[in-house]
């Protein structure tokens, strides 16, 4: 379990001490001198539901996607009260080392792959293995890369808005990228509860494709092609997919009960489109769902044309993917949430921010393991709504198969029969009696009409 319990702060009686042995034991708690109680990793709590989702308050559904952190690196600045934050982790060879600042722009990337990183970092639990992972620098960059930056956290100067929503909402602890690997499975993920090449097969994506001419999915280069990993077994490498996968969706799903969608996204392909890598979206009709540029949904908001469900992808630049964001993330996030709140919607309306995978960043709470590719590592989850719980950390296990559950319940969507049907429904985060939280902008550097007037980015997706 590597880091899970807390070292005990200096100056805990042996009452309390006894206290943490049998609550470890039970296993409900862990406490910590000075600190909050909150659930072991490997333990997550029994929910503390409000009821199934209010289809008679809540009537949208917005997923915000953003890239590439955990909670620890994400938050190490300050922490969330009551979150479960560690300020420190272990390296492969035992040392302890202090997360250290590192700019939201800092000029590398760090490898974020299944097979030579995830393993590397998981280390069978032990959540000691992230300093394996390889970094990449942008061409010229400078300064030059520091020790360990695998272990480190933003400043919170840097993503402000994000502790204002975190602190003022619903934050998740206990979130849990479903995939074990990078942006291409993730979005999957979160579009699909599934990966698989194709309807019941165990033959799913695990890494980012090697595109050979450009970055289109179902209608690009019969040469771009994906490894594949067994979901049971977990063995990846021998076998080969082309980026287009056929399997049913969220889509399909509200197609069915006749419930409107959009999906906002900045580029046709790439790793972060989704529908783009579904055979039947691609070179369908739902394809017309897909809009683009992805600021279409300020217009749409501002003209009364939100659909029931959206999903929210960014530019690289707006994105917190590392080595490529020019850090306008957080003000575009709460840009969008700004929009949303200020409008006919926000009385009807829940947000998920929410980040797609650990893009190599230290955590260290270990994830449960279903199989030889879920879960993966935790990454941040805000919940915002007037009917989120105001100043709660949920400590409840969630994945991105929650966030379909919920949509599914409260539209009374049949189940995909994925991930979303183990998952949990994200109830212990709402609470449907309160008096509807007035909505409070939140401050940020940038505003909507700053990214409505950029130029198009050519930016590569997660190179």
């Amino acid at each position: 379990m590597g880091s899970a319990i807390p070292e005990p702060t200096p100056g805990c009686n042996m009452r309390v001490a006894l206290i943490l042995l049998l609550l470890v034991a039970a296993p409900l708690a862990m406490v910590q001198c000075g600190g909050s109680s909150m659930p072991g990793p490997s333990s997550p709590s029994s929910p503390s539901p409000s009821g199934t989702p209010d289809a008679t308050k809540i009537r949208h559904v917005i997923i915000v996607i953003q890239e590439n952190r955990t909670p620890d690196n994400l938050f190490g600045a300050a922490g969330i009260p009551g979150a479960d934050i560690q300020t420190y982790g272990y390296t492969s060879t035992g040392a302890k080392v202090q997360l250290q600042p590192i700019s939201l722009t800092a000029p590398y990337d760090i490898d974020h792959s299944h097979d030579r990183a995830w393993v590397r970092a998981y280390d069978n639990g032990a959540m000691n293995g992230f300093d394996l992972e390889t970094t990449s620098p942008k061409p010229s960059a400078t300064p030059s890369i520091p020790p360990n930056p695998q272990y480190g956290y933003v400043p919170q100067s840097e993503d402000e808005p994000y502790y204002q929503m975190a602190r003022d909402y619903t934050f998740a602890d206990r979130m849990f990228q479903t995939n074990e690997g990078p942006s291409l499975p993730a979005h999957q993920y979160l579009l699909s509860g599934t990966d698989a090449v194709s309807a019941g097969s165990d033959m799913y994506d695990a890494e980012n494709p090697d595109y050979a001419t450009n970055m289109l999915d179902c209608d690009g280069s019969p040469n771009s092609t994906v490894e594949l990993i067994n979901l049971a077994s977990g063995v990846e490498g021998g076998t080969q997919s082309l980026v287009c996968f056929d399997h049913p969706t969220l889509f399909d799903s509200l197609d069915a009960k006749s419930v409107s969608y959009t999906y906002y996204a900045y580029t046709q392909g790439g790793l972060w489109n989704a529908p783009d890598a579904i055979r039947h979206i691609r070179f369908g009709t739902d394809w017309s769902h897909v809009v683009i540029p992805n600021t279409t949904i300020f217009n749409d908001i501002s003209a009364g044309r939100l659909s029931s469900v959206s999903w929210v992808i960014p530019t690289t630049p707006a994105s917190d993917h590392a080595g490529s964001t020019d850090g306008s993330g957080p003000s575009w996030v709460a840009s969008v949430v700004n929009a949303v709140g200020n409008s006919q919607y926000w009385n009807s309306t829940v947000i998920f921010v929410l980040w797609d995978d650990w893009g190599g960043w230290y955590d260290h709470v270990a994830p449960q393991r279903y199989n030889g590719y879920e879960l993966g590592f935790r990454v941040p989850l805000i919940v915002i709504s007037p009917y989120a719980k105001r100043g709660y950390v949920s400590h409840v296990q969630h994945e991105f198969g929650s966030i379909l559950r919920y949509t599914e319940e409260l539209f009374d969507l049949q189940s995909l029969g994925n991930t979303d049907a183990r998952a949990d429904d994200l109830s212990d985060c709402f609470d449907y009696s309160q008096a509807p939280t007035k909505f409070q902008p939140f401050v940020a550097k940038h505003n909507a009409n700053y990214f409505l007037h950029l130029p198009s980015s050519n930016i590569p997706l997660d190179y």
